[in-house]
C-alpha cells in the first residue's frame, strides 16, 4: 500500500499514454497531482491536515527548494540569452569551429568536461542544452537526440566528480575516500564513455551544414563563454546563472537589441516557462515523503535483501536497491542516502570492497536518474529544448552504457583488485 502511489502515477502517466499512443495525452503534472491526492487519501492514522503538512515538508525541503531556485534562474537566463541573440551567435560559432563529424562528439565531450568540473548534471544541462537545441535546428537534426547527448555527458561528471553530491554521499555512507572511489569508478565508466564517444563520431559523419552563410556576433557569445568558463572552474551554479543574466542584459541593452523592460519581460517569460517543472519537482518531493513515511522505501530494502548469500549477490542487491529507490524518489542523491546504510551492512557482511560498493551506488543511481522522464535532469533539458521529456529517452546512450558497464563489473568481478 505504501508503494501504491507510485503505481498510480505509473498507470496514469505511462500505461495510459502507451494505450493512447501519445505521451502528450496525459500531462505529467496531472499524473503527479492525482497520485499525490491518492497518496494523501490513503495515509491513514493521521488527520488530513497532518498528512498535507507531511506532504508539504517533502515538497519544500532545502534540497527541493535549491532545485527550484536553479529552475527559476535557468529559465530567466535561457530566455534572456535567446532574446538577446546569444544562443544563435554561440550556435553559429560552434558550427564554424566544429567539423561535421565532431558535432555530436564535441557536444558530448563538452558536457563531460563541464559536469566533471562543476559536479552537477543540472548546471551542465542549463549551459549546453540551448546550444544543442540551436545546433539541431540549424542542421536539421533531431532536437531530442542533440539534447540527449548533453544529458548523457552531464551524468559523466555527476558520477565521477569529486564535488558531486552523489560522490560525496556514496563515499560517506560506505566509509571510503573520494580519490579511491574515483579510481574504481573510472575503471568502470571511462571505457563506456570512450565507446559512446566513438559512436557519436560515427553518427556525426552524416551531419552536414553550410559554413559560409553563417555570421557570428562575438559580443553575444560572451554570456555563454563566461557561464561555461566559470562553471568549469567550479563557481556555484546560482552565482554563474546570476552573472549570465546580468551579462545578457548589459550586452543586449548596450547594443540596442532590447530595452530594460524587454529584458525584464524576457526573464519573466523564461521563469513562467519553468512553472511546470517547478510544480513537478515539488509534487515529486511530497510524494516521496508520503511513501517514505508509510514505510515504502523500507519495504523495498527488506524485500530485496532476503535472499543474499554471496559477494556477487550482495553487489547485485545494492545495485537493485539504489535503482528501485531512485525510481521512487526521482533523486539519485536521496536514493543513495536512503540505501547507503543498509548497503554498507550488506557489503560488510559479504566482504564487498567499500570502494566498489560506493561506485555501484553512484553509477546505478546515475544510470537510473538519466533514464526516468520525471527526473530533474531530463525535465530541465526537455523544458529548455521545448520537448516532451519522453522524447529524449530513446537517445540516452550514455546512461545505458554505464549501467551495462557497472553490471558487467559485478558479474565479471571487475576491476579484480577491488572485487
Amino acid at each position: 500500500m505504501a508503494l501504491s502511489p507510485l503505481m498510480v502515477f505509473i498507470v496514469l502517466y505511462v500505461v495510459t499514454s502507451i494505450i493512447a499512443r501519445d505521451f502528450y495525452r496525459v500531462p505529467i503534472t496531472v499524473a503527479f497531482m492525482l497520485a499525490s491526492i491518492y497518496a494523501i487519501a490513503i495515509f491513514g492514522g493521521r488527520p488530513i491536515r497532518d498528512r498535507i503538512e507531511i506532504y508539504s515538508k517533502g515538497a519544500g525541503t532545502s534540497q527541493m527548494m535549491l532545485m527550484i531556485w536553479i529552475f527559476v534562474m535557468a529559465g530567466a537566463f535561457a530566455q534572456s540569452a535567446k532574446t538577446m541573440g546569444s544562443i544563435d551567435a554561440t550556435v553559429n560559432l560552434a558550427l564554424i569551429l566544429m567539423p561535421n563529424q565532431m558535432l555530436l562528439a564535441g557536444l558530448f565531450l563538452g558536457a563531460c568536461f563541464i559536469s566533471l568540473s562543476i559536479g552537477t548534471s543540472v548546471g551542465t544541462i542549463v549551459a549546453l542544452t540551448p546550444i544543442a537545441a540551436g545546433i539541431a535546428q540549424q542542421t536539421g537534426e533531431s532536437v531530442a537526440m542533440m539534447t540527449a547527448v548533453v544529458v548523457g555527458g552531464s551524468f559523466f561528471g555527476d558520477n565521477l566528480s569529486f564535488i558531486s553530491d552523489t560522490t560525496i554521499m556514496a563515499t560517506s555512507t560506505q566509509g571510503c575516500k573520494l580519490s579511491d572511489k574515483f579510481r574504481v569508478n573510472s575503471f568502470i565508466v571511462i571505457p563506456a564513455a570512450i565507446i559512446i564517444l566513438f559512436i557519436y563520431i560515427i553518427m556525426g559523419t552524416g551531419i552536414s551544414f553550410e559554413h559560409k552563410a553563417l555570421e557570428v556576433s562575438f559580443l553575444k557569445v560572451i554570456p555563454y563563454l563566461v557561464v561555461l568558463i566559470l562553471a568549469a572552474i567550479g563557481m556555484n551554479v546560482m552565482a554563474v546563472l546570476t552573472l549570465g543574466i546580468l551579462l545578457t542584459g548589459a550586452i543586449g541593452i548596450s547594443d540596442g537589441t532590447f530595452g530594460v523592460f524587454e529584458w525584464f519581460g524576457a526573464m519573466g517569460e523564461g521563469i513562467a516557462g519553468m512553472g511546470g517543472l517547478i510544480i513537478i519537482t515539488m509534487m515529486a518531493g511530497g510524494l516521496q515523503e508520503i511513501v517514505k513515511q508509510q514505510g515504502g522505501i523500507d519495504f523495498i530494502i527488506q524485500r530485496m535483501t532476503r535472499h543474499v548469500h554471496t559477494k556477487r549477490g550482495a553487489e547485485l542487491s545494492i545495485a537493485a536497491l539504489v535503482s528501485l529507490v531512485n525510481i521512487c524518489t526521482a533523486n539519485n542523491t536521496v536514493a543513495i542516502l536512503a540505501v547507503g546504510e543498509i548497503s554498507k551492512k550488506i557489503g560488510d557482511r559479504f566482504g564487498v570492497d567499500n570502494r566498489k560498493a560506493a561506485s555501484i551506488l553512484d553509477t546505478f543511481s546515475c544510470m537510473m536518474q538519466g533514464l526516468i522522464p520525471y527526473g530533474a535532469q531530463i525535465l530541465m533539458a526537455a523544458g529548455l529544448a521545448r520537448l516532451n521529456p519522453v522524447a529524449v529517452i530513446p537517445y540516452l546512450y550514455y546512461p545505458l552504457a554505464i549501467g551495462a558497464a557497472a553490471l558487467l563489473a559485478i558479474l565479471l568481478r571487475y576491476p579484480k583488485r577491488y572485487s
